[in-house]
């Protein structure tokens, strides 16, 4: 008897790379976001999370152009209508994890607020998918779990941290961060299975940026600050880019690729900042980088590799 797959599992084990493609590209473009900051803040001294809301509704806007453009205002419509509880819960985790991960970083440092929050995600994710399949992860799933997560470690720790003046605090917020990241990520794959990724990634963003919008009055929104060239296109390149396009490329990812897989590919974004902080601002990776980031790029490829045996459901 003939073992070799039948022609529908090849075509969803393509669909299934493919999106995970498409979410490895978002974790890239989520890893160029952090120079963009820096570039704002040298130039003028806005918060993180008012960077953050302007990011959310620069991106909100942009995809509602995009929807007009497509003609797919009636199946945004059609969406929020259908699943109310659902946009809300994937626009408001979305805009938590960013604003839990930047007070992290403020109060116990970029290490350990990388390492918890994006760590913990994909452990969630893992646990919440076995848990609803009966069925304990394999053991390739937990290998490659294991060097992607011992790679952000390394990654993190190889980019230095000044720390922070809470660390409690800091951790329980990263946890927070997590936590949410893990939510969105769960939430929104049950969703863009029968959803258009516009159209989803459209509401969540917008629901997002409403709810930063208070935490932004409360920093301060930043206004005169857009009056700058370089404050103005770096905002404009991390709605567009880093909010709008990854996000929508990360949904569009989601209908084929299994969420635990999501979450560990999207570790791209911690290595792609460190890397570019290496090129652009002259930081050493370091030894311990470098095979921390191999161990991240072996760990997606692994994923890859997976699906040809496991195709995502």
């Amino acid at each position: 008897m003939s073992t070799s797959p039948s022609p529908s599992s090849s075509l969803t084990a393509t669909h299934a790379r493919i999106g995970l493609l498409q979410i490895c590209l978002a974790g890239v473009l989520w890893g160029t976001g952090g120079l963009a900051v820096q570039v704002i803040r040298d130039a003028e001294p806005l918060s993180v999370v008012t960077i953050s809301a302007w990011r959310m509704l620069i991106g909100a806007v942009f995809l509602l152009a995009v929807v007009v453009v497509a003609r797919q205002t009636r199946t945004l419509r059609e969406l929020v209508r259908r699943r109310p509880g659902g946009v809300v819960v994937v626009g408001v985790a979305t805009a938590t994890y960013q604003a839990l991960y930047f007070a992290g970083v403020v109060a116990v440092g970029v290490t350990v607020s990388t390492v918890v929050s994006l760590g913990l995600a994909p452990v969630i994710v893992t646990v919440v998918e076995s848990v609803r399949r009966r069925r304990t992860p394999d053991a390739v799933h937990l290998l490659v779990l294991a060097a992607a997560l011992v790679g952000l470690v390394l990654v993190s720790a190889s980019a230095g941290s000044a720390g922070g003046p809470h660390p409690t605090w800091g951790v329980l917020a990263s946890i927070g961060s997590g936590t949410a990241y893990a939510l969105t990520t769960l939430v929104g794959h049950h969703l863009a299975g029968t959803t258009a990724p516009l159209s989803l990634a459209t509401a969540s963003t917008a629901i997002g940026a409403v709810a930063l919008a208070p935490l932004a009055l409360v920093t301060g929104v930043g206004g005169a600050a857009l009056g700058d060239p370089v404050v103005g296109v770096s905002l404009l390149y991390l709605g567009v880019l880093t909010m709008g396009l990854a996000y929508l490329l990360f949904y569009a990812g989601l209908r084929t690729a299994p969420g635990s897989s999501a979450v560990i590919a999207t570790l791209l974004e911690p290595l792609t900042a460190a890397v570019l902080a290496a090129m652009v601002l002259g930081e050493r990776l370091g030894a311990v980088g470098v095979v921390g980031g191999l161990l991240i790029l072996a760990a997606v490829a692994g994923l890859g590799r997976r699906l040809d045996v496991t195709p995502a459901p």
